[in-house]
């Protein structure tokens, strides 16, 4: 027996995918344990270890690989919780990334923040400037050097960062991604006064044009490498200790794993790892279901997370922000608000009802919760409406209290604005999908896509919950739950679904048409890079996929439209099909007659993308069928989905006695050991082949 393990680290709880070569499929869910998550991730595989009927060190020692994604990296930038760091920059450029371009106004700002523009500012600078420091050098834009490295002046400066505490070094030249020899003697330098200093070089990091973007990236991933080693190394030594026989593997925001050794030279790009779990499930599922167009949704304990399935494949993009700062990071891209299970429900200044961005977290969680949590969340407000049920979540070993929970709704929020406590929660419920449904119309909607033509998968612990509501803010009238056995832990079923992915990629700007000789060569060194990187995982493969791509843009412009390029040797006619398909992608974003090829095309950075195929791909099993279409509810009770109803006797299910072609019409309840699922009045419910859970509006169910 060999298994897949797909481990997924939220602020909130710790979800967990098994799979075995037989085609099992296992999911358990366990409360998230800061500041160390590593006892969190044991906790969770106990839990399944338990339901195999075997201990621990059995389970792993038989464990193919596990794939784990975490939240410390991208906590740890948002938050601001890093180390000092060192900065080694070019002589004359050490304030390019405390003055941020103009870009340091806009990034990452809503459009109401954009229209104060009397209230903007380059806010959350990344180091002091004592830290910044310039190295007399000078590369070329062909490569060429110019200045040779000033050794003795560096040697200094390093010694000056070190003397401040500093114990990890950014290095980031100008025009090092054309020749990145005197960022790598640097290293070489930081390692001769002391080789345990974590050194991370622009070259390696980011080797794109484009100076700030290039330096906040490096920086960042700096400030994120020492802390994801340190975690994995504690984490892998523990599950070593437990007989794991295969690889950990860490996920990348681009939706593919990296082995852990691997993952903290890069570290930035793991802080998208959790949100892309999600998507990647999605695209797993959607196979087995034959749904080409998704809308990925996941409500976890802290935010809400949204991602697009566009004919099969995810969405992407190449760069993200984090703190007002561009990062080059290949990405799947997704959208995320503060609104999950636990984000708490106030009151802004002009008594309007707000829901998140803040959350209860883990600790101390919602008041229910019983932890000493004395702010209104999400889950509060379920629980008052009888959405959860009084004995808890996870099957009853997570405890709730409803006295706590109206208590804390009645206290900051019904009292202050003359509600009820059972108004109140309703309004918490409404706003909550008002915002969620926002959120879907940004992603489907600004990116140009029609919602009619997609299918919502909703997940997460909360997201079963509201998902047919936050569908319809968008109207999409059919909504998949996976359930079976993953439930509320399908990221980490995606996580489990997912395969080794590495990326190389070097600016070289020029024109089109160019010399097909320059980008066959440029695609040649990428492609080695590539595959010298997968030859570390330490994992078979089933295969090696590689994918050529070029960002380009119209002279002039800013916009970059990532481009395919066909496989094979490349001549002028090869180099024109693929400004034709930038051309084509660039219409479709931005309108019909948005081009202006009369300025001619510019290639930017080439990429190759490899995908290292796990001969693993989890597939949920098939489930039994129903003798009949009408299942018997396990119990009733009262339930408040909508506010000018109330609360309505209301059927409620034990998913663990439905079965394929079960039929449930709204209002009903369907109880999950790690979720709740809502089938609103005028929607219906059924259970399909797989366990999932389709619900369509009445209209589309009877067509």
């Amino acid at each position: 027996m060999a298994y897949v393990i797909g481990v997924d680290v939220g602020g909130t709880f710790t979800d967990a995918v098994l799979d075995d070569d037989a085609g099992t499929v296992l999911a358990a869910k366990s409360p998230s344990t800061p500041p160390d998550y590593s006892k969190g991730v044991l906790d969770v595989l106990e839990l399944l270890a338990e339901q195999l009927g075997r201990t621990l060190p059995e389970m792993l020692a038989e464990t193919h690989h596990i794939a784990h994604g975490t939240t410390s990296s991208l906590n740890a930038l948002v938050t601001g919780n890093v180390p000092p760091v060192g900065f080694l920059t070019t002589k004359g450029h050490r304030d390019s990334i405390f003055i941020m371009n103009v870009e340091g106004r806009y990034l990452g700002r809503s459009p109401h923040e954009l229209q104060n523009v009397l209230g903007q500012a380059k806010d959350h600078t990344l180091l002091p400037k004592r830290h910044a420091l310039e190295v007399t050098e000078r590369i070329d834009r062909d490569g060429q050097v110019v200045v040779t490295l000033d050794e003795d002046e560096a040697r200094a400066a390093i010694r000056t960062l070190l003397d401040d505490g500093v114990r990890a070094i950014a290095v980031s030249l100008l025009w090092s991604f054309r020749n990145p020899q005197h960022e790598r003697r640097l290293r070489e330098l930081v390692a001769e006064q002391d080789p345990d200093v974590f050194v991370a070089l622009s070259s390696e990091v980011s080797p794109r044009i484009r100076e700030f973007a290039r330096n906040a990236t490096t920086i960042m991933s700096t400030q994120i490498g020492p802390g994801l080693r340190d975690y994995l190394t504690t984490l892998e030594n523990s599950l070593r200790e437990n007989r794991l026989s295969g690889p950990l593997l860490v996920m990348q925001s681009n939706g593919g794993a990296v082995a852990a050794p691997e993952a903290p030279a890069t570290a930035i790009s793991t802080i998208g790892s959790v949100l892309t779990g999600g998507v990647v499930g999605s695209v797993a599922l959607g196979r087995q279901l034959g749904h080409r167009n998704i809308i990925s949704t996941d409500v976890g304990g802290t935010t809400f997370l949204a991602g697009l399935v566009v004919d099969g494949e995810p969405v992407r993009d190449t760069t993200t922000v984090i703190n007002h700062h561009p990062i080059n990071v290949p990405t799947l891209r997704v959208d995320a608000i503060g609104s999950g299970g636990g984000a708490i429900a106030w009151l802004d200044a002009g008594g309007n009802l707000r829901i998140g961005p803040h959350s209860a977290q883990a600790v101390p969680g919602p008041a229910c919760y019983g932890n000493g949590g004395t702010e209104p969340t999400n889950t509060d407000a379920n629980l008052v409406l009888g959405i959860l049920p009084e004995r808890g979540l996870l099957g009853g070993r997570k405890p709730l209290s409803l006295e706590l929970a109206r208590q804390a709704i009645e206290t900051r929020i019904a009292k202050p604005i003359g509600l009820s406590v059972e108004e109140a929660a309703a309004a918490i419920y409404t706003v909550q999908n008002a915002q969620t449904g926002d959120l879907l119309r940004k992603t489907v909607v600004e990116a140009g896509h029609d919602p009619r033509n997609f299918v919502v998968y909703a997940f997460g612990g909360a997201g079963p919950a509201h998902c047919a509501r936050y569908a319809a803010e968008v109207g999409v009238d059919e909504v998949v739950v996976p359930l079976g056995p993953v439930a509320s832990a399908f990221s980490a079923y995606g996580l489990a679904s997912s395969n080794i992915a590495l990326a190389a990629e070097l600016s070289d700007p020029t024109v089109v048409p160019f010399d097909p000789a320059r980008a066959e060569q440029n695609f040649h060194d990428l492609e080695k890079q590539v595959r010298e990187g997968l030859d570390r995982q330490g994992v078979r493969f089933a295969t090696v996929e590689l994918y050529r791509e070029i960002d380009m843009r119209y002279s002039m412009q800013l916009a970059e439209v990532t481009t395919p390029v066909a496989d094979g040797p490349l001549d002028m006619a090869s180099i024109e099909n693929a400004a034709a398909a930038f051309e084509d992608s660039y219409a479709a974003l931005y309108g019909k007659d948005a081009g202006f090829r009369e300025a001619g095309i510019q290639a930017i950075t080439f990429r190759v993308r490899g995908i290292g195929v796990l001969p693993f791909n989890p597939e949920l099993p098939a489930i039994p069928a129903a003798a009949t279409s009408d299942p018997v509810a396990a119990h009733r009770r009262p339930v408040c989905l909508d506010a000018a109803t109330g609360y309505v006797d209301t059927p409620v299910y034990d998913y663990r006695e439905l079965r394929a072609g079960h039929r449930l019409e709204g209002p009903a309840i369907v109880e999950v050991p790690t979720t709740t699922v809502v089938v609103p009045g005028g929607t219906t419910g059924t259970v399909d082949s797989l366990g999932n859970l389709i619900i369509r509006t009445s209209a589309r169910s009877a067509s």
